[in-house]
């Protein structure tokens, strides 16, 4: 397949210096351009054309997110957001994922050297993951094989896998959903769907901690829908969803006939957390039939083993069609499993899934 090809933009040279070094540390990167700002950047694409963009957000002359703009609405390549907002300003790097943004994350720190090389394996990761991504015009209204790889976890790290079978059905549906890179978009078009009295909902979005809290509030504004952060003990109710914070897996429970969830620390799943696998386990086990489990775009396999207890469990289950997915992975890999019965355009899954809990 050959190596992923990268244009590197920032206005740092030393930080232009260091990311260069530290993608071409990973053997599967080449580095074939860099420049200091975004009119440098365009002369560049005049001779090369990368697979993947990494691009700062400060900078001369023109701003990153104006400059990602005019990429996504004119020659769409995938753009890695890596700035220090990724840090401290949650609201420019939701912009920066509705313009079009494959990631953001922060720019690498130099502390000590297990910190240095974790920053290493993920930036290098997420660009390779980025290079298969999907980019259509937009209308705007990692691994260093020196350095230590953390096993790959299963949802058995943190809620053991029920050998019940699932409870009769009841009157209440819950909806769980999952979604990684190309989600926030995805999930605006999936909640806009619904009316203000839909069953209630449970949703995973790979995001980072600093996000989860913006991007509810967000959802909350533009759909009928009640959207909120999960806190721990939320009641799952009727016309609310309720999304799993950064850095914590968010798990559905039952008491008596009241749905609630618990927000917990603990391992990386899939090398995520929140994971979507944990939370599908959660509503295998405790809602069975009484749920119906959605898996929208996104990078990996996380969320695919869950998808089909859920399905074993009774649920119904539905995935995005690969047309429609900025990455046909995770809806890809619950497919090959077998644990879907309706693949859909992301378009139809709203209406669809109402038709269903119907």
């Amino acid at each position: 397949m050959g190596k992923v090809k990268v244009m590197v933009v920032d206005d740092s040279a030393l930080v232009r210096q260091t990311l260069i070094s530290v993608l071409e540390s990973d053997p599967a990167i080449e580095v074939v351009a860099s420049a200091a700002d975004p009119f440098a950047a365009v002369e560049k694409l005049k001779k090369v054309v990368p697979d993947v963009i990494t691009l700062d957000v400060e900078m001369p002359k023109m701003d990153g997110l104006t400059f990602l703009k005019k990429i996504m609405t004119q020659h769409p390549i995938p753009v890695v957001i890596i700035s220090t907002l990724a840090e401290k300003d949650s609201d420019t790097a939701l912009q920066a994922y509705e313009f079009g943004a494959i990631d953001v994350i922060e720019k690498p720190k130099v502390n000590t050297k297990d910190e240095i090389e974790r920053s290493q394996m993920e930036l290098c990761e997420k660009i390779k993951q980025a290079a298969g991504a999907r980019v259509q015009k937009k209308e705007i209204t990692s691994i260093d094989t020196k350095g230590y790889v953390p096993p790959k976890l299963s949802a058995d790290a943190v809620l053991e896998k029920s050998t019940v079978r699932s409870m009769v059905r009841t009157t209440e549906t819950v909806i769980a959903v999952g979604a990684s890179t190309g989600g926030t978009e995805a999930l605006k078009t999936f909640l806009s769907g619904f009316p203000a009295d839909c069953p209630g909902m449970v949703i995973v979005q790979h995001m980072p901690e600093q996000f989860t809290k913006q991007f509810a509030k967000r959802l909350d504004d533009l759909c009928k829908v009640t959207v909120k952060e999960a806190e721990n003990g939320d009641k799952v109710l009727r016309g609310q969803a309720l999304l799993a914070p950064g850095g914590k897996h968010l798990m559905l429970k039952r008491s008596g006939a009241v749905y609630y969830v618990e927000v917990i620390d603990g391992p990386l799943v899939n090398r995520h957390r929140p994971s979507v696998d944990v939370l599908f386990r959660s509503a295998a086990r405790y809602a069975g039939k009484n749920a119906l489990g959605v898996i929208l775009t996104g990078m990996g396999d996380d969320g695919a083993k869950g998808m089909l207890e859920m399905k074993e469990a009774g649920a119904y289950t539905i995935a995005q069609d690969e047309a429609s997915c900025v990455v046909f992975g995770m809806p890809k890999e619950a497919i090959k499993l077998n644990g879907v019965e309706k693949v859909l355009p992301l378009a139809e899954i709203s209406k669809h899934t109402l038709k269903k809990v119907k």
